[in-house]
């Protein structure tokens, strides 16, 4: 064999872009499917597990509400921290910290002998939500730009929840073994994604930052999450002018204003105070929070409840509730999503997320006119599935990874993560007061409401300006 044919053989095999290919990039998004899998499972296959937790550990269902919320609001927190951490210790030992956090909380709830044991490994398990950040910024510094829009499309069905298959599987655990034998599972999947990172993800080559972390910066963002968080839980349940509301907004905006004055003064801020004013950015994270608070409210409650609604509604009960309304848009999701990042690779992110929108848009528009016609409210689901749950949902991730400062490649993903959990309770919170007066009158508002806020998302993602990487 010529020196000339050895010398092209070798060039095929280790391409000089520094991307993977072929099976070792097959593998490595393989084993970031497991590493997300491993925390999604922790969110969506446990509520059906709830009421059996109830009575396992002789609590009431509203102090078992918490293995929920405390879960998510670990993950808005933990997402930012342990994302922006990895900049400065890698990659690959970052996201090996992440699922070593979701291993111990896992263990910690299936031997919990009461609720508090069993909190404390839900907010463990809840932190481990930086799999998804970790594993999107993995993608794109491993693959080129036409794959890695596919493939975090893949993954972003993964984050809608398997279709809702897990949560099914989740109730026929719970029913047969109770609800320990779903963290069995879960710490089985974790530790096995575990191994298969330290395997197939690539090597940590040096710090994507210089400095260190910045850890009052990242106190100062962690407490105005959480201020926020109950601020708009308390507001909703308790009313926008009750005190412990006001109280928590204030608290919430001086956290933020703390924020500011750490990160304007420190030479490796968490995020740049440039780059929260710049239109690469801040738009990112406002299009986010204001599409969570329209679209899946509309999906995941206002449908939900007129469905399930004998007066006014369909009168469904919660199985067929949830097999019309919430299964429809994460199935077809599951095919939308890989497709709208390959589209989004070729045609633009911003692009597409506009169109995502006006679709959104046009779906939501309809239902608000015909609520009380089912085929037609069904009809404009699907359409939101292909919409919200395909084209919006990517390229928001999508725009997370490519919008980031380049000194700073985690940053805007862990904060636009958390954008997607302030959004989603921000929006019920919103509309929870109208639907609640049981009024087709009522109905009708909230969705309204919800068209409004999806304009102001379509504004925002008019301001948003790419980033010179994108060109």
């Amino acid at each position: 064999m010529s020196s000339t044919r050895l010398a092209a053989e070798s060039a095929a095999a280790s391409p000089s872009d520094g991307k993977l290919h072929g099976g070792r990039a097959i593998g490595l998004v393989a084993t970031l499917i497991l590493a997300v899998v491993a925390f999604q499972l922790n969110a969506s296959m446990i509520t059906p597990a709830l009421p059996d937790m109830a009575r396992t550990l002789n609590v009431d269902i509203d102090a078992v509400s918490q293995v929920s919320s405390l879960f998510f609001l670990a993950g808005a927190v933990g997402g930012v921290l342990l994302a922006r951490w990895s900049d400065f210790i890698g990659r690959k030992r970052g996201l090996l910290i992440v699922l070593g956090i979701l291993s111990v909380g896992t263990v910690l709830c299936l031997v919990a002998p009461n609720l508090q044991i069993l909190l404390i490994g839900r907010v463990l398990q809840g932190a481990s939500s930086a799999a998804f950040q970790l594993s999107y910024v993995i993608l794109n510094e491993s693959l080129t730009k036409k794959m890695f829009g596919t493939m975090l499309g893949v993954l972003t069905a993964i984050n809608g929840g398997v279709g809702g298959v897990d949560g099914w599987i989740g109730g026929l655990l719970t029913d047969a073994f109770g609800f320990r034998s779903l963290f069995v599972v879960i710490f089985v999947v974790g530790i096995l994604a575990l191994v298969c990172v330290w395997i197939a993800a690539p090597k940590d080559t040096g710090a994507a930052s210089s400095g260190s972390m910045d850890w009052w910066g990242a106190g100062a963002l962690s407490l105005g999450l959480i201020g926020l968080t109950y601020f708009v839980s308390t507001g909703g349940s308790q009313g926008w002018l009750a005190p412990l509301t006001v109280a928590l907004f204030v608290g919430t905006i001086a956290a933020f204003v703390a924020f500011v004055f750490i990160e304007k003064r420190r030479a490796t801020p968490l995020i740049a105070v440039q780059h929260l004013k710049s239109r690469q950015v801040w738009p990112v994270i406002a299009t986010t929070v204001l599409t969570l608070s329209s679209v899946f409210a509309v999906i995941n409650f206002t449908v939900v409840m007129l469905s399930q609604n004998t007066e006014v509604g369909f009168g469904m009960n919660a199985a067929t509730s949830a097999l019309m309304f919430l299964a429809p848009p994460a199935i077809i999701g599951l095919a939308a999503a890989p497709f709208a990042g390959w589209l989004a690779a070729r045609i633009g992110w911003i692009s597409i997320l506009r169109v995502g929108l006006l679709i959104c848009l046009g779906a939501l528009v309809v239902i608000t006119l015909f609520p009380q016609v089912q085929w037609i409210v069904f009809a404009m689901i699907a359409v939101l599935g292909v919409a919200y749950n395909g084209l919006v949902l990517t390229t928001a991730n999508g725009l997370g990874v490519l919008q980031s400062p380049v000194e700073a490649p985690s940053a805007l993903p862990s904060m636009n993560s958390a954008g997607f959990g302030i959004g989603a309770s921000l929006g019920i919170a919103i509309v929870a007061p109208f639907v609640a007066s049981g009024g087709i009158g009522g109905f009708t508002l909230a969705l309204w409401i919800s068209v409004a806020i999806t304009v102001l998302a379509i504004i925002t993602s008019f301001i948003l300006k790419a980033a010179p990487s994108q060109d």
